[in-house]
Protein backbone atom coordinates (compact mmCIF):
# COMPACT_ATOMS: atom_id res chain seq x y z
CA UNK A 1 0.00 0.00 0.00
CA UNK A 2 1.29 3.43 -0.93
CA UNK A 3 0.75 6.14 1.67
CA UNK A 4 1.27 9.90 1.28
CA UNK A 5 2.81 11.76 4.22
CA UNK A 6 1.91 15.41 4.84
CA UNK A 7 4.26 17.64 6.77
CA UNK A 8 2.05 20.23 8.43
CA UNK A 9 3.83 23.52 8.65
CA UNK A 10 7.05 22.30 7.12
CA UNK A 11 7.37 24.17 3.81
CA UNK A 12 8.76 22.52 0.69
CA UNK A 13 10.15 24.67 -2.09
CA UNK A 14 12.17 22.32 -4.30
CA UNK A 15 11.09 18.89 -3.21
CA UNK A 16 12.01 15.39 -4.33
CA UNK A 17 9.29 12.78 -4.43
CA UNK A 18 10.84 9.78 -2.65
CA UNK A 19 9.50 6.34 -1.80
CA UNK A 20 10.35 4.95 1.63
CA UNK A 21 10.09 1.19 2.10
CA UNK A 22 9.83 -0.31 5.57
CA UNK A 23 10.66 -3.81 6.76
CA UNK A 24 6.98 -4.25 7.62
CA UNK A 25 5.98 -4.16 3.96
CA UNK A 26 4.69 -0.57 3.83
CA UNK A 27 5.70 1.91 1.14
CA UNK A 28 5.44 5.61 1.96
CA UNK A 29 5.53 8.41 -0.61
CA UNK A 30 7.21 11.51 0.83
CA UNK A 31 8.31 14.88 -0.50
CA UNK A 32 11.72 15.85 0.86
CA UNK A 33 13.59 19.14 0.68
CA UNK A 34 17.18 18.59 -0.55
CA UNK A 35 18.55 20.71 2.32
CA UNK A 36 16.93 18.55 5.00
CA UNK A 37 19.07 16.05 6.87
CA UNK A 38 18.35 12.44 7.81
CA UNK A 39 17.40 13.49 11.33
CA UNK A 40 14.50 15.47 9.83
CA UNK A 41 13.46 12.43 7.79
CA UNK A 42 13.43 10.23 10.90
CA UNK A 43 11.28 12.76 12.75
CA UNK A 44 8.77 12.63 9.91
CA UNK A 45 8.71 8.86 9.50
CA UNK A 46 8.89 7.69 13.14
CA UNK A 47 5.29 8.61 14.11
CA UNK A 48 3.99 6.79 11.04
CA UNK A 49 5.86 3.68 12.12
CA UNK A 50 4.90 3.90 15.81
CA UNK A 51 8.52 4.46 16.80
CA UNK A 52 10.74 7.15 18.24
CA UNK A 53 13.17 8.86 15.83
CA UNK A 54 16.18 7.23 17.53
CA UNK A 55 14.60 3.81 16.87
CA UNK A 56 14.66 4.33 13.09
CA UNK A 57 17.61 3.94 10.78
CA UNK A 58 17.64 4.98 7.14
CA UNK A 59 19.48 2.78 4.62
CA UNK A 60 20.40 3.85 1.12
CA UNK A 61 22.86 2.42 -1.44
CA UNK A 62 24.53 0.05 1.00
CA UNK A 63 24.96 2.47 3.90
CA UNK A 64 23.09 3.36 7.08
CA UNK A 65 22.89 7.14 6.79
CA UNK A 66 24.02 9.34 9.67
CA UNK A 67 21.68 11.96 11.08
CA UNK A 68 23.88 14.78 9.76
CA UNK A 69 23.74 13.55 6.15
CA UNK A 70 21.65 15.82 3.95
CA UNK A 71 19.31 14.65 1.21
CA UNK A 72 21.32 16.38 -1.50
CA UNK A 73 24.45 14.46 -0.44
CA UNK A 74 22.67 11.19 -1.24
CA UNK A 75 22.49 11.94 -4.96
CA UNK A 76 18.81 10.99 -5.01
CA UNK A 77 16.63 11.37 -8.07
CA UNK A 78 12.88 11.66 -8.37
CA UNK A 79 11.13 8.50 -7.12
CA UNK A 80 14.29 7.03 -5.62
CA UNK A 81 13.87 4.55 -2.77
CA UNK A 82 15.03 4.84 0.85
CA UNK A 83 14.68 2.03 3.36
CA UNK A 84 13.47 2.73 6.90
CA UNK A 85 13.96 -0.08 9.44
CA UNK A 86 13.71 -0.38 13.18
CA UNK A 87 16.95 -0.39 15.12
CA UNK A 88 17.34 -3.72 16.85
CA UNK A 89 20.12 -5.47 18.70
CA UNK A 90 21.40 -8.57 17.02
CA UNK A 91 21.89 -11.81 18.97
CA UNK A 92 25.17 -12.08 20.90
CA UNK A 93 26.17 -15.22 18.98
CA UNK A 94 25.77 -13.40 15.68
CA UNK A 95 27.71 -10.35 16.89
CA UNK A 96 30.54 -12.58 17.99
CA UNK A 97 30.59 -14.33 14.61
CA UNK A 98 30.59 -10.98 12.81
CA UNK A 99 33.59 -9.80 14.78
CA UNK A 100 35.72 -12.91 14.29
CA UNK A 101 35.00 -15.79 11.95
CA UNK A 102 32.99 -14.29 9.11
CA UNK A 103 34.84 -11.23 7.85
CA UNK A 104 38.00 -9.27 8.57
CA UNK A 105 37.83 -6.96 11.58
CA UNK A 106 37.82 -3.79 9.49
CA UNK A 107 34.77 -5.10 7.60
CA UNK A 108 32.83 -6.36 10.59
CA UNK A 109 32.86 -3.06 12.47
CA UNK A 110 32.05 -0.73 9.58
CA UNK A 111 28.38 -1.68 9.38
CA UNK A 112 27.71 -0.61 12.97
CA UNK A 113 28.59 3.05 12.34
CA UNK A 114 26.19 5.29 10.37
CA UNK A 115 27.93 7.21 7.60
CA UNK A 116 27.44 9.18 4.44
CA UNK A 117 26.03 7.35 1.36
CA UNK A 118 28.18 5.23 -0.91
CA UNK A 119 28.41 7.96 -3.55
CA UNK A 120 30.19 10.17 -0.97
CA UNK A 121 32.48 7.57 0.65
CA UNK A 122 33.49 5.56 -2.42
CA UNK A 123 36.87 6.39 -3.93
CA UNK A 124 36.93 6.64 -7.69
CA UNK A 125 37.59 3.07 -8.84
CA UNK A 126 38.99 4.29 -12.15
CA UNK A 127 42.30 4.78 -10.31
CA UNK A 128 44.56 1.88 -9.40
CA UNK A 129 45.10 1.21 -5.70
CA UNK A 130 48.73 2.37 -5.86
CA UNK A 131 47.60 5.67 -7.41
CA UNK A 132 45.16 6.25 -4.58
CA UNK A 133 47.91 5.79 -2.00
CA UNK A 134 50.93 7.30 -3.72
CA UNK A 135 49.33 9.69 -6.19
CA UNK A 136 49.57 13.48 -6.01
CA UNK A 137 47.04 15.73 -4.34
CA UNK A 138 45.43 16.38 -7.73
CA UNK A 139 44.17 12.79 -7.74
CA UNK A 140 42.29 13.38 -4.50
CA UNK A 141 40.44 16.28 -6.07
CA UNK A 142 38.67 13.73 -8.29
CA UNK A 143 37.81 11.50 -5.35
CA UNK A 144 34.07 11.66 -6.02
CA UNK A 145 33.28 8.64 -8.11
CA UNK A 146 32.06 8.76 -11.72
CA UNK A 147 30.28 5.92 -13.46
CA UNK A 148 29.04 5.59 -17.02
CA UNK A 149 26.32 3.26 -18.26
CA UNK A 150 24.42 2.48 -21.41
CA UNK A 151 20.77 3.13 -20.66
CA UNK A 152 18.28 1.23 -22.82
CA UNK A 153 15.56 3.76 -21.97
CA UNK A 154 17.65 6.80 -22.93
CA UNK A 155 19.38 4.74 -25.66
CA UNK A 156 22.72 6.47 -25.13
CA UNK A 157 25.75 6.83 -22.92
CA UNK A 158 24.63 8.22 -19.56
CA UNK A 159 26.05 8.96 -16.17
CA UNK A 160 25.30 6.12 -13.79
CA UNK A 161 24.62 5.51 -10.12
CA UNK A 162 25.96 2.55 -8.16
CA UNK A 163 23.41 0.69 -6.04
CA UNK A 164 23.60 -2.44 -3.91
CA UNK A 165 21.20 -5.11 -2.69
CA UNK A 166 21.28 -8.46 -0.92
CA UNK A 167 22.41 -11.23 -3.26
CA UNK A 168 19.92 -13.67 -1.68
CA UNK A 169 16.63 -11.81 -1.21
CA UNK A 170 17.43 -8.92 -3.61
CA UNK A 171 16.27 -6.45 -0.97
CA UNK A 172 17.71 -2.96 -0.81
CA UNK A 173 17.77 -2.73 3.01
CA UNK A 174 21.35 -3.90 2.97
CA UNK A 175 24.58 -2.41 4.35
CA UNK A 176 28.02 -3.37 3.05
CA UNK A 177 30.88 -4.29 5.37
CA UNK A 178 33.31 -2.28 3.26
CA UNK A 179 33.34 -0.07 0.18
CA UNK A 180 34.40 -1.60 -3.15
CA UNK A 181 37.98 -0.71 -4.02
CA UNK A 182 38.18 -1.82 -7.66
CA UNK A 183 35.97 -2.81 -10.57
CA UNK A 184 36.29 -6.50 -9.70
CA UNK A 185 34.61 -5.78 -6.36
CA UNK A 186 31.67 -4.30 -8.25
CA UNK A 187 31.36 -6.53 -11.32
CA UNK A 188 32.24 -9.93 -9.87
CA UNK A 189 30.12 -11.97 -7.49
CA UNK A 190 30.91 -12.94 -3.89
CA UNK A 191 33.47 -10.23 -3.20
CA UNK A 192 31.96 -8.16 -0.39
CA UNK A 193 29.68 -9.31 2.40
CA UNK A 194 27.12 -7.21 4.20
CA UNK A 195 24.18 -7.15 6.58
CA UNK A 196 20.62 -7.64 5.34
CA UNK A 197 17.68 -6.59 7.52
CA UNK A 198 16.00 -9.94 6.82
CA UNK A 199 19.20 -11.68 7.90
CA UNK A 200 17.70 -13.45 10.91
CA UNK A 201 14.85 -14.77 8.77
CA UNK A 202 16.34 -16.03 5.52
CA UNK A 203 19.43 -14.21 4.28
CA UNK A 204 22.16 -16.51 5.56
CA UNK A 205 24.92 -18.06 3.46
CA UNK A 206 24.26 -21.70 4.30
CA UNK A 207 27.22 -22.78 2.19
CA UNK A 208 29.59 -21.11 4.65
CA UNK A 209 28.22 -21.98 8.09
CA UNK A 210 25.69 -19.18 8.23
CA UNK A 211 27.95 -16.32 7.19
CA UNK A 212 26.32 -13.00 6.18
CA UNK A 213 25.13 -12.70 2.57
CA UNK A 214 27.19 -11.16 -0.18
CA UNK A 215 26.46 -7.77 -1.71
CA UNK A 216 25.15 -7.57 -5.27
CA UNK A 217 26.07 -4.31 -6.98
CA UNK A 218 24.14 -2.93 -9.94
CA UNK A 219 23.81 0.34 -11.81
CA UNK A 220 21.01 2.75 -12.62
CA UNK A 221 20.84 5.61 -15.08
CA UNK A 222 21.18 9.02 -13.45
CA UNK A 223 19.49 10.90 -16.28
CA UNK A 224 15.88 9.75 -16.04
CA UNK A 225 13.32 9.19 -13.27
CA UNK A 226 14.06 6.06 -11.26
CA UNK A 227 12.11 2.96 -12.21
CA UNK A 228 12.43 1.39 -8.77
CA UNK A 229 14.78 -1.30 -7.51
CA UNK A 230 14.36 -3.29 -10.74
CA UNK A 231 15.65 -0.41 -12.83
CA UNK A 232 18.96 -1.42 -14.42
CA UNK A 233 21.58 0.00 -16.77
CA UNK A 234 24.61 -1.79 -18.21
CA UNK A 235 27.89 -0.55 -16.69
CA UNK A 236 30.60 0.61 -19.09
CA UNK A 237 33.64 0.15 -16.88
CA UNK A 238 36.13 1.15 -19.57
CA UNK A 239 34.57 4.58 -20.09
CA UNK A 240 36.08 7.11 -17.69
CA UNK A 241 36.54 10.79 -16.99
CA UNK A 242 39.87 11.84 -18.48
CA UNK A 243 41.17 13.31 -15.24
CA UNK A 244 44.78 12.75 -16.32
CA UNK A 245 44.44 14.61 -19.62
CA UNK A 246 45.72 11.68 -21.72
CA UNK A 247 45.51 12.23 -25.51
CA UNK A 248 43.67 9.81 -27.78
CA UNK A 249 45.99 7.23 -29.36
CA UNK A 250 44.30 7.82 -32.77
CA UNK A 251 43.51 11.52 -33.15
CA UNK A 252 45.73 12.81 -30.27
CA UNK A 253 42.93 15.08 -29.03
CA UNK A 254 42.37 15.35 -25.27
CA UNK A 255 38.71 14.60 -24.53
CA UNK A 256 36.76 14.91 -21.30
CA UNK A 257 35.38 11.36 -21.52
CA UNK A 258 37.52 8.53 -22.87
CA UNK A 259 37.67 4.76 -23.14
CA UNK A 260 40.66 3.00 -21.57
CA UNK A 261 41.49 -0.39 -23.10
CA UNK A 262 42.13 -3.21 -20.62
CA UNK A 263 45.73 -3.75 -21.73
CA UNK A 264 48.88 -3.42 -19.64
CA UNK A 265 49.61 -0.02 -21.20
CA UNK A 266 46.04 1.26 -20.60
CA UNK A 267 45.82 2.85 -24.04
CA UNK A 268 43.30 5.68 -24.22
CA UNK A 269 40.96 6.59 -27.07
CA UNK A 270 38.25 9.20 -27.37
CA UNK A 271 34.75 7.86 -27.89
CA UNK A 272 34.53 9.09 -31.49
CA UNK A 273 37.67 7.19 -32.45
CA UNK A 274 36.49 4.13 -30.53
CA UNK A 275 33.27 4.10 -32.53
CA UNK A 276 35.20 4.53 -35.76
CA UNK A 277 37.43 1.62 -34.74
CA UNK A 278 34.36 -0.54 -34.08
CA UNK A 279 32.72 0.42 -37.39
CA UNK A 280 35.82 -0.33 -39.46
CA UNK A 281 36.28 -3.73 -37.81
CA UNK A 282 32.58 -4.46 -38.21
CA UNK A 283 32.62 -3.70 -41.93
CA UNK A 284 35.64 -5.97 -42.36
CA UNK A 285 34.20 -8.62 -40.01
CA UNK A 286 37.34 -8.37 -37.92
CA UNK A 287 35.66 -8.78 -34.52
CA UNK A 288 37.08 -11.86 -32.81
CA UNK A 289 35.16 -14.66 -31.07
CA UNK A 290 36.48 -15.20 -27.54
CA UNK A 291 35.52 -18.40 -25.66
CA UNK A 292 34.74 -16.55 -22.43
CA UNK A 293 33.79 -13.06 -23.58
CA UNK A 294 32.02 -13.51 -26.91
CA UNK A 295 32.33 -11.48 -30.10
CA UNK A 296 34.68 -8.66 -29.16
CA UNK A 297 37.69 -6.48 -29.98
CA UNK A 298 41.11 -6.02 -28.45
CA UNK A 299 43.30 -2.95 -28.11
CA UNK A 300 44.02 -1.51 -31.60
CA UNK A 301 47.69 -1.21 -30.66
CA UNK A 302 47.92 -5.01 -30.72
CA UNK A 303 48.42 -5.49 -26.98
CA UNK A 304 48.05 -8.98 -25.54
CA UNK A 305 45.23 -9.86 -23.15
CA UNK A 306 43.32 -6.71 -24.04
CA UNK A 307 39.90 -8.03 -25.06
CA UNK A 308 36.89 -5.90 -24.12
CA UNK A 309 35.01 -8.17 -21.70
CA UNK A 310 31.85 -6.10 -21.25
CA UNK A 311 30.27 -6.24 -24.71
CA UNK A 312 27.70 -3.59 -23.76
CA UNK A 313 30.41 -1.10 -24.80
CA UNK A 314 29.45 -1.91 -28.40
CA UNK A 315 25.96 -0.57 -27.74
CA UNK A 316 27.49 2.86 -28.23
CA UNK A 317 27.14 2.09 -31.95
CA UNK A 318 23.93 3.21 -33.63
CA UNK A 319 21.04 0.74 -33.66
CA UNK A 320 21.62 -0.57 -37.20
CA UNK A 321 25.32 -1.14 -36.53
CA UNK A 322 24.66 -2.90 -33.24
CA UNK A 323 22.06 -5.13 -34.93
CA UNK A 324 24.68 -6.06 -37.52
CA UNK A 325 27.16 -6.76 -34.72
CA UNK A 326 24.68 -9.13 -33.07
CA UNK A 327 23.97 -10.81 -36.41
CA UNK A 328 27.67 -11.40 -37.06
CA UNK A 329 28.17 -12.58 -33.47
CA UNK A 330 25.38 -15.14 -33.89
CA UNK A 331 26.91 -16.36 -37.14
CA UNK A 332 30.31 -16.74 -35.49
CA UNK A 333 28.77 -18.66 -32.60
CA UNK A 334 27.08 -21.08 -35.02
CA UNK A 335 30.26 -21.61 -37.00
CA UNK A 336 32.37 -22.07 -33.86
CA UNK A 337 29.86 -24.67 -32.66
CA UNK A 338 30.27 -26.66 -35.88
CA UNK A 339 27.09 -25.41 -37.53
CA UNK A 340 26.43 -23.90 -40.96
CA UNK A 341 24.72 -20.80 -42.30
CA UNK A 342 21.97 -21.00 -44.88
CA UNK A 343 23.56 -19.84 -48.18
CA UNK A 344 20.29 -18.58 -49.64
CA UNK A 345 20.55 -14.81 -50.36
CA UNK A 346 18.56 -12.81 -47.81
CA UNK A 347 18.45 -15.64 -45.27
CA UNK A 348 21.69 -16.61 -43.49
CA UNK A 349 19.89 -18.62 -40.79
CA UNK A 350 22.29 -20.36 -38.39
CA UNK A 351 21.77 -24.12 -38.33
CA UNK A 352 23.26 -26.66 -35.92
CA UNK A 353 23.33 -30.07 -37.60
CA UNK A 354 25.00 -33.43 -36.98
CA UNK A 355 28.61 -33.64 -38.19
CA UNK A 356 27.86 -36.45 -40.65
CA UNK A 357 24.73 -34.81 -42.06
CA UNK A 358 25.13 -33.78 -45.71
CA UNK A 359 21.56 -32.73 -46.55
CA UNK A 360 20.62 -29.59 -44.63
CA UNK A 361 17.16 -28.01 -44.54
CA UNK A 362 16.81 -24.39 -43.40
CA UNK A 363 14.19 -25.03 -40.75
CA UNK A 364 12.41 -22.01 -39.25
CA UNK A 365 13.96 -19.99 -42.05
CA UNK A 366 13.52 -19.95 -45.82
CA UNK A 367 13.20 -23.74 -46.15
CA UNK A 368 16.11 -24.00 -48.58
CA UNK A 369 17.62 -27.50 -48.87
CA UNK A 370 21.34 -27.51 -49.58
CA UNK A 371 24.50 -29.57 -49.47
CA UNK A 372 26.57 -28.96 -46.35
CA UNK A 373 29.88 -29.47 -48.17
CA UNK A 374 29.50 -27.14 -51.17
CA UNK A 375 26.60 -24.98 -49.88
CA UNK A 376 24.80 -25.44 -53.20
CA UNK A 377 21.32 -26.88 -53.65
CA UNK A 378 21.16 -30.47 -52.43
CA UNK A 379 22.37 -32.96 -55.02
CA UNK A 380 23.26 -36.59 -55.51
CA UNK A 381 26.84 -37.70 -55.99
CA UNK A 382 30.02 -35.73 -55.42
CA UNK A 383 30.17 -31.95 -55.18
CA UNK A 384 31.36 -30.07 -58.23
CA UNK A 385 34.43 -27.80 -57.91
CA UNK A 386 33.70 -24.12 -57.47
CA UNK A 387 34.50 -22.58 -60.82
CA UNK A 388 34.64 -19.12 -59.29
CA UNK A 389 37.77 -20.04 -57.33
CA UNK A 390 39.48 -21.93 -60.17
CA UNK A 391 42.87 -20.69 -61.26
CA UNK A 392 45.83 -19.25 -59.47
CA UNK A 393 45.12 -15.76 -58.14
CA UNK A 394 48.81 -15.09 -57.90
CA UNK A 395 49.07 -15.25 -61.69
CA UNK A 396 47.26 -11.91 -62.07
CA UNK A 397 49.41 -9.22 -63.62
CA UNK A 398 48.00 -6.52 -61.37
CA UNK A 399 46.50 -6.29 -57.90
CA UNK A 400 42.75 -6.15 -57.46
CA UNK A 401 40.98 -4.99 -54.32
CA UNK A 402 38.64 -7.94 -53.52
CA UNK A 403 35.99 -5.61 -52.04
CA UNK A 404 35.89 -3.49 -55.19
CA UNK A 405 35.94 -6.59 -57.36
CA UNK A 406 32.85 -7.87 -55.57
CA UNK A 407 31.03 -4.64 -56.46
CA UNK A 408 32.18 -4.67 -60.10
CA UNK A 409 30.51 -7.87 -61.29
CA UNK A 410 28.16 -7.08 -64.14
CA UNK A 411 25.96 -10.17 -63.79
CA UNK A 412 25.86 -10.33 -59.99
CA UNK A 413 22.25 -9.15 -59.77
CA UNK A 414 21.13 -11.81 -62.24
CA UNK A 415 23.03 -14.52 -60.39
CA UNK A 416 21.36 -13.61 -57.12
CA UNK A 417 17.91 -13.65 -58.73
CA UNK A 418 18.55 -17.11 -60.19
CA UNK A 419 19.67 -18.45 -56.82
CA UNK A 420 16.63 -17.09 -55.02
CA UNK A 421 13.96 -18.13 -57.56
CA UNK A 422 15.30 -21.53 -58.65
CA UNK A 423 16.45 -24.85 -57.25
CA UNK A 424 19.05 -27.13 -58.87
CA UNK A 425 18.19 -30.52 -60.28
CA UNK A 426 19.62 -32.96 -57.69
CA UNK A 427 21.23 -34.97 -60.49
CA UNK A 428 22.64 -32.54 -63.04
CA UNK A 429 22.42 -29.27 -61.01
CA UNK A 430 20.55 -27.40 -63.73
CA UNK A 431 18.78 -24.38 -62.24
CA UNK A 432 15.03 -25.06 -62.36
CA UNK A 433 12.20 -22.61 -61.76
CA UNK A 434 8.74 -23.80 -60.69
CA UNK A 435 5.91 -21.62 -61.99
CA UNK A 436 2.97 -23.53 -60.55
CA UNK A 437 1.39 -26.97 -60.49
CA UNK A 438 2.46 -29.90 -58.33
CA UNK A 439 5.75 -30.60 -56.57
CA UNK A 440 6.69 -33.38 -59.02
CA UNK A 441 9.54 -31.97 -61.11
CA UNK A 442 11.04 -33.48 -64.29
CA UNK A 443 14.40 -32.10 -65.41
CA UNK A 444 14.13 -30.78 -68.97
CA UNK A 445 17.85 -30.82 -69.66
CA UNK A 446 18.73 -33.07 -72.60
CA UNK A 447 19.98 -36.45 -71.42
CA UNK A 448 18.85 -35.99 -67.81
CA UNK A 449 15.07 -36.27 -67.31
CA UNK A 450 15.51 -36.86 -63.56
CA UNK A 451 12.22 -36.89 -61.60
CA UNK A 452 12.53 -35.14 -58.26
CA UNK A 453 10.57 -33.46 -55.46
CA UNK A 454 10.61 -29.65 -55.30
CA UNK A 455 10.33 -29.68 -51.50
CA UNK A 456 12.65 -32.57 -50.58
CA UNK A 457 15.08 -31.98 -53.45
CA UNK A 458 15.51 -35.75 -53.74
CA UNK A 459 14.20 -38.40 -56.12
CA UNK A 460 10.38 -38.41 -56.43
CA UNK A 461 8.83 -41.20 -54.33
CA UNK A 462 5.39 -42.38 -53.19
CA UNK A 463 6.11 -40.71 -49.85
CA UNK A 464 6.43 -37.36 -51.62
CA UNK A 465 3.24 -38.08 -53.54
CA UNK A 466 1.31 -38.77 -50.34
CA UNK A 467 2.81 -35.99 -48.20
CA UNK A 468 3.00 -32.95 -50.44
CA UNK A 469 2.16 -33.68 -54.03
CA UNK A 470 0.31 -30.39 -54.31
CA UNK A 471 2.06 -28.47 -51.52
Amino acid sequence: MLELLLFGRRSITNSLNIYVKTNTGRTLSVNLEPKWDIKNVKEILAPQLGLQPYEVKIIFAGKELSDATTIEECDLGQQSILHAVQVRARPAKQRKKSMHSMVPEEEATSEEVPSKPLCETLLDVQFQNEEKVQGPETVREHERVHFFVHCSQCNKLCKGKLRVRCSLCKGGAFTVHRDPECWDDVLKCRRIRGHCESYEIACVDNKNDGDPPFAEFYFKCAEHVSGGEKDFAAPLNLVKMNTKGVPCLACTDISEIVLVFPCASKHVTCLDCFLQYCRSRLLERQFMPHPDVGYTLSCPAGCENSFIEEIHHFKLLIREEYDRYQHFATEEYVLQAGGVLCPQPGCGMGLLVDPDCKKVTCQNGCGYVFCRNCLQGYHLGDCLPDSVNDGDPSSCEYSVDPNRAAEARWDEASNVAIKVLTKPCPKCRTATERDGGCMHMVCTRSGCGFEWCWICQTEWTRDCMGAHWFG
